[in-house]
């Protein structure tokens, strides 16, 4: 039968057939316009700490190495699934996934793509030298891998997995003739980057950025641009100040401070989407006694770890006035919520409320914990890789001293940050996670699911958060083939979440590009950016 659209952001049902290809433009935005193709230079707020697609699952990092390889399944400016190197996908049983190849891709080399290409990434992904993780839970699932012919190829799961045409449009395919035996600077040095993308790999540079061709044997839509300059510069201002001297096209993350400016200024166009992107704070739950930064008022440790108990936890969230972050702190750039959906998404839960501040009940729940003068605490947080990072953790600072939690900021560029937290270094950390999926289940298995590497969950849960009982109402849910069901349990999961705080959201981000003139932009609410996504503008 047909493909139909549904509200489910996987568009299942148990009816569904081969879901059948669409024009590919959606799948970056609108085409190219016609004119004289040229370079494009891109100025980037966060460095990428890999050119190796399966290094880490961070959006930085998969935007640039994006566009070098390509995934089976993509996702449109709106994060709707689209066919990419996969024309069509199907169910072929409960636990078997089918997915037929597009006829006559070829890597930048000129071999041709085929479905043993697919099962060497599959292979891969858990066990790339240093990694920091992510992409496991994508392909965890997977207990075998079929290549039925040269362009059909079968996932096999242990038990329904309604999800993996979602989970796998994350994981971007390598070559086996390239990959076999390559380890991430290979790619970093171009050695291994030969992928099937939009453009060809030139160079690459740790902390500064790197250099794009365009590739002409493209299966896509032809690029505008000969070359892309993806340029990293971190400071919000020198972004900024980079456009209107001309010396980049587009930039990204512009900040709210000088959104007003740009809208202004008739050499600028602004592009915005409301995101997915939620930031929020977690503490350290992987400690019983002595925290990292937690002292009390006189400086001694703290004996026993205080954010295990759930009051000193709540007392913390109540301390914060979202909607005074969201509004004065980012300017407007943000949205207040209490989890991590947009309102309207599939498993958005309506019963779980925004927070609203209440000082009184916070020092009251402190005191009932134990701590009736509080303590000390160091709040770490990136200063380089989320809109207002650093600014969001000094207004949350002041809440919380107002609270009786004297709280330092930690500040730290990205790379230390997130080497660091890996490592479990901080005792509360401001973070970010972008559900690109566009329900529940995506944070729910990496930032909030108990690390456990055998089912490739909890890689980006830094901090340890365990709650078995989330794990199994998870676990539930993502094998939960109906829609509907699927749905009534992740909202109950999102509401067990939301009152066990095993993070504090604060808000979500709108995402916010600008050009110059002349360069258009389809803004993408998985915060993506993407040459395929800039047009030469009418």
């Amino acid at each position: 039968m047909p493909f139909a659209p549904s509200r489910s952001p996987f568009l299942l049902s148990r009816g569904m057939r081969w879901f059948c290809g669409t024009a590919l433009a959606v799948v970056f935005g609108l085409p190219p316009s016609a004119g004289q193709a040229r370079e494009l230079r891109i100025g980037i707020s966060s460095p990428v700490n890999s050119a190796d697609p399966h290094f880490s699952n961070t959006t930085s990092n998969s935007a640039m190495t994006a566009h070098v390889f390509d995934t089976l399944v993509a996702r449109d400016p709106q994060s709707r699934l689209v066919p990419a190197l996969a024309e069509s996908w199907k169910p072929v049983g409960e636990t078997t996934w089918e997915f037929r190849l597009r006829p006559g891709v070829t890597w930048h080399d000129g071999r041709p793509l085929t479905a043993d290409d697919v099962a060497f990434t599959i292979a891969r992904v858990p066990n790339v030298l240093g990694a920091t993780g992510g992409f496991h839970s994508a392909v965890r699932p997977i207990t075998r891998v079929e290549v039925v012919d040269d362009r059909t190829v079968r996932f096999h799961s242990a038990g329904p997995h309604p999800l993996l045409p979602s989970d796998i449009s994350f994981v971007q395919i390598i070559s086996r003739h390239a990959g076999e035996g390559a380890n991430p600077e290979d790619y970093n040095s171009g050695r291994a980057s030969i992928g099937t993308g939009p453009y060809r790999f030139v160079a690459y540079r740790s902390g500064q950025g790197a250099v794009f061709e365009r590739n002409d044997a493209w299966w896509g839509p032809k690029q505008p641009w000969t070359r892309v300059d993806y340029r990293f510069i971190a400071n919000d201002g020198a972004r900024s100040a980079a456009l209107l001297a001309g010396d980049v096209d587009l930039i990204d993350q512009v900040s709210a401070n000088d959104l007003p400016r740009l809208r202004a200024d008739r050499r600028v166009t602004v592009s915005e989407i409301p995101g997915v992107r939620l930031i929020y704070l977690q503490p350290d739950f992987s400690r019983q006694e002595e925290v990292p930064g937690v002292t009390d008022n006189d400086g001694r440790p703290l004996p026993r770890n205080p954010f295990l108990d759930l009051r000193v936890r709540r007392a913390l969230s109540l301390a914060i006035d979202r909607k005074a972050l969201a509004e004065r702190v980012m300017a407007g750039t943000a949205i207040p919520t209490g989890q991590w959906l947009p309102e309207g998404s599939f498993s958005y839960a309506p019963e779980v409320p925004v927070p609203v501040q209440d000082l009184a009940e916070a020092r009251r729940l402190l005191a009932e914990a134990g701590f009736p003068q509080g303590f000390r605490v160091v709040l770490t947080t990136p200063n380089d890789r989320y809109p207002g990072d650093a600014a969001v953790s000094q207004a949350v600072a002041q809440f919380w001293t107002r609270a009786g939690v004297r709280t330092e900021v930690q500040p730290l560029p990205w790379a230390s940050y997130l080497t660091r937290g890996s490592r479990q270094e901080f005792g509360f950390r401001l973070g970010g996670w972008g559900s690109s999926t566009g329900e529940a289940s995506y944070i729910l298995r990496n930032v909030l699911g108990t690390y456990d590497r055998s089912k490739g969950w909890g890689g980006p849960n830094f901090n340890r958060y365990s709650n078995p009982g989330l794990d199994a109402l998870t676990a539930r849910a993502t094998a939960t083939i109906d829609d509907g069901a699927r749905e009534a349990l992740l909202r109950q999961a999102t509401k067990l979440a939301a009152d066990d705080l095993g993070i504090l959201p604060l808000f979500l981000l709108r995402n916010a590009w600008a050009s110059r003139n002349g360069v258009g932009y389809a803004a993408r609410a998985d915060e993506q950016t993407l040459a395929a996504s800039a047009s030469l503008a009418q």
